[in-house]
């Protein structure tokens, strides 16, 4: 059954590289989201170059400024969602950087920024952006805390 649901969260390279335990944090995300009381019918996550989604931030969005992260919600609110998410690996790279963070923690923030815009939270005033921030601690703290206690159970 749980693999059958984590079919559901969908990882799509078009850069060289790759994430590890990709199930463990695929059932993470379907956790997040229910958890936020969200049902998943599909969303796609999608990991470019800088150069790749700055297109589509000027052909979907008229923006012409790199980002991180374009979030496309395809269901109405009412219904399961259903979602392409594309991520910078580049980006993710260079706030990692910036924010003296490693690339995974950063990653991680990222991946669960784009699935909690899906349940509704926005970052566009201090206010949201400040909830925006809490609720990405907290997921990336209780993932990160996970896998920890993961890995130390391995090497026993």
């Amino acid at each position: 059954m749980v693999k059958e649901e984590t079919k559901k969260i969908r990882f799509n390279y078009l850069e060289s590289f790759h994430l590890a335990a990709r199930n463990r944090l695929k059932q993470f995300i379907l956790e997040l989201f229910k958890t936020e009381g969200i049902q998943v019918e599909g969303v796609n996550y999608i990991f470019c170059s800088d150069k790749y989604l700055l297109k589509i931030n000027q052909d979907f969005l008229q923006h012409n400024t790199y980002t991180d992260i374009i979030t496309f919600q395809y269901s109405a609110e009412s219904e399961a969602v259903e979602s392409d998410i594309y991520i910078s690996v580049e980006r993710v790279r260079e706030n990692a950087q910036a924010f003296r963070v490693s690339f995974k923690r950063e990653l991680y923030r990222v991946i669960f920024h784009g699935a909690l815009h899906l349940c509704g939270y926005k970052d566009k005033s201090a206010r949201d952006g400040k909830v925006m921030r809490e609720k990405e601690d907290y997921y990336v703290g209780l993932y990160v805390s996970r896998e920890t206690k993961q890995r130390r159970r391995s090497h026993i």
